[in-house]
């Protein structure tokens, strides 16, 4: 735990020594009664969320934030209820989630706040439960999404800088603003609202590309009415460059040492400590073994952060799926994009159930506050249903391309990538003219840190054979979006072919499954598949590769309808023989 809090006898002066060393003695821990401060039972709303002291209080009461994350956008919307029911059940009084940009505003000015992306639904159920609720609504948010959950749209200006006040950048987020931030308003909690803080961007100390950035986002909040809490996060390393004057400086575990608390004690004075994000682990990336948690560690920090008075924040409570193609891409020595399971060894799994972890949790959480009975909503399990052996197939060069790989006459050449910009091509003699193709894939852009202002999607420069550059390419769209494989696609039985045998990709492939009344969670099995994306009833599921470490993709019963379901996967390398079907996940090991 020394890199966490640098040992408790470095952070004694956080709190009374005697009073901490006289609690470690005797083993206990400070009783919290909070069971009045609800949004169920808080009625009068005057005073919000304060800091008093070395402490948070609420309508003027002593209050420790213990909160979770999850994002709405990850699971889906008739999981909601029952996560944050979790949530409440488990100990928890607050819900900590992201607004990601890009999903509410794919397209310039198109925005969407419905359905899954209905923030404000979500917002209300997890009033309806029980929970407060701490928003961040961005402009950036990280979150492990594309681009950090800005809009790709953004970097077809040639001279944009993200995250700074360049006029490209504030005027397309106060566009947003101007949609996002009226509705956030109206469920602050001195309007009756569950809403008792709002997130400033988020770590802008390990970015700070412009000193008057932080100040204009507050303002920009502010102008629109949020008046409830406001709070910075930022990790250990650069909690200076990224607090506010007059705004509650919050920490992210990275990078936590002593200095950590020095600095913060010199920003803001005695102030309660915020772990805005606690986790012990982080996200999965394709190629590598998958990255597990420590459990012990985690609740030896959590009996020291609650023994010296800390409000803190799991990231993440349900960390639920990348769908579709918002995962983005981490880079250190190399470019490593985000698996499609988002599990992250949460307190919920991927799909929704409880692990070990969450009933530990649940127990102490429950011995130190005053809580009613214990009531654990109940879960549906999951089922594997039988394989499929009946697949149709119909190849890109009937449908045209797009993808990351090179082909030659149909032929596959090799992989161009972030790291081989150059393939060995021999010339057929036989033949007069040659057809080049490539197909080209976005398999996640940077997520965090400045070179996210570098990331272009397709081809960003000439094509060179022989050091001459080739013109002239006819380019296809395959955007791989629902109204694609809707409306795109050749009708099922049309020009679809039974597979017999081995299909090498890139070619799309269909089954049926039939499932029962009610559908139940399931799992997609990839082994013996390549690498490529699967399709459930039209909507884009996720990304799959066999060089894992996710051997499965999480499938919700919701995307399920009993009786007959479209499934289809668009395969690069090779086609399996069979979809196959598990009732666990399989993350790697």
């Amino acid at each position: 735990m020394w890199t966490f809090l640098g040992r408790p006898v470095c952070i004694l002066y956080l709190s009374s020594a005697l009073s901490v060393m006289a609690l470690t003695r005797y083993n206990q821990f400070p009783r919290l009664n909070q069971t009045h401060l609800t949004p169920l039972l808080l009625m009068t709303r005057g005073v919000g969320l304060k800091v008093e002291g070395s402490q948070f209080t609420l309508e003027g009461s002593p209050f420790r934030i213990i909160s979770g994350t999850i994002d709405y956008f990850r699971i889906p919307r008739q999981q909601w209820r029952l996560s944050l029911q979790k949530m409440q059940a488990g100990g928890f009084n607050t819900l900590t989630t992201y607004v990601p940009w890009n999903l509410h505003e794919p397209a310039v000015g198109q925005f969407y706040f419905t359905e899954n992306l209905d923030l404000i639904a979500f917002i209300t159920m997890a009033s309806e439960v029980g929970l407060w609720v701490i928003v961040c609504p961005g402009p950036y948010i990280g979150s492990d999404l594309d681009l950090g959950g800005l809009p790709s749209w953004l970097l077809k200006d040639p001279r944009m800088k993200l995250r700074t006040t360049y006029k490209g950048f504030t005027r397309a987020m106060n566009r947003y603003f101007d949609r996002l931030v009226p509705r956030i308003e109206q469920f602050q909690y001195r309007r009756g609202g569950p809403i008792i803080a709002v997130q400033i961007e988020n770590e802008y100390g390990s970015y700070y590309m412009d000193k008057k950035y932080m100040a204009y986002v507050k303002m920009a909040l502010v102008s629109r009415g949020i008046s409830e809490l406001l709070m910075t996060a930022d990790d250990g390393l650069n909690l200076r460059k990224g607090h506010l004057k007059n705004v509650l400086a919050t920490v992210h575990m990275k990078n936590i040492k002593k200095a950590t608390y020095e600095d913060l004690k010199s920003i803001q004075g005695i102030s309660p400590i915020l772990m805005m994000v606690y986790t012990t682990k982080s996200f999965d990336t394709w190629g590598y073994l998958r990255n597990f948690g420590d459990p012990q560690m985690l609740m030896k920090d959590v009996h020291e952060m609650f023994i010296l008075g800390f409000s803190f924040n799991f990231y993440m409570f349900h960390g639920g799926t990348n769908f579709g193609f918002i995962g983005g891409a981490q880079s250190s020595n190399r470019y490593l994009p985000v698996v499609t399971s988002y599990d992250y060894c949460a307190l919920l799994t991927e799909a929704g159930a409880y692990t070990p972890e969450y009933r530990v949790f649940q127990e102490f959480f429950y011995s130190v506050t005053d809580p009613s009975t214990i009531i654990r909503p109940k879960i549906p399990l999951a089922i594997a249903y039988a394989p499929l052996t009946l697949i149709y197939f119909v190849t890109l060069w009937e449908v045209l391309p797009h993808l990351d790989q090179v082909f030659l006459d149909n032929n596959y050449v090799g992989v161009l990538d972030r790291y081989n910009n150059e393939l060995l091509i021999v010339k057929d003699v036989s033949k007069k003219v040659q057809s080049l193709r490539i197909l080209v894939e976005n398999q996640g852009r940077l997520t965090s840190g400045k070179d996210i202002n570098k990331e272009r999607r397709g081809l960003t420069g000439d094509i060179y054979l022989n050091k001459t550059p080739l013109r002239q390419f006819i380019i296809h769209s395959l955007e791989m979006r629902s109204t694609f494989i809707q409306t795109k696609l050749p009708k099922f039985p049309e020009f679809w072919k039974t597979k017999t045998n081995q299909v090498l990709g890139p070619a799309f492939f269909l089954s049926q499954l039939r499932v029962g009344d009610p559908p139940q969670d399931t799992y997609i099995r990839v082994k013996g598949w390549g690498k490529g994306v699967i399709f459930i009833n039209g909507q884009v599921l996720g990304r799959y590769w066999s060089i894992g470490p996710q051997e499965a993709l999480y499938v919700p019963s919701s995307w399920l309808h009993p009786g007959v379901n479209e499934i289809m996967m668009f395969e690069e390398l090779n086609g399996g023989q069979k979809i196959q079907f598990a009732k666990e996940p399989e993350l790697g090991h």
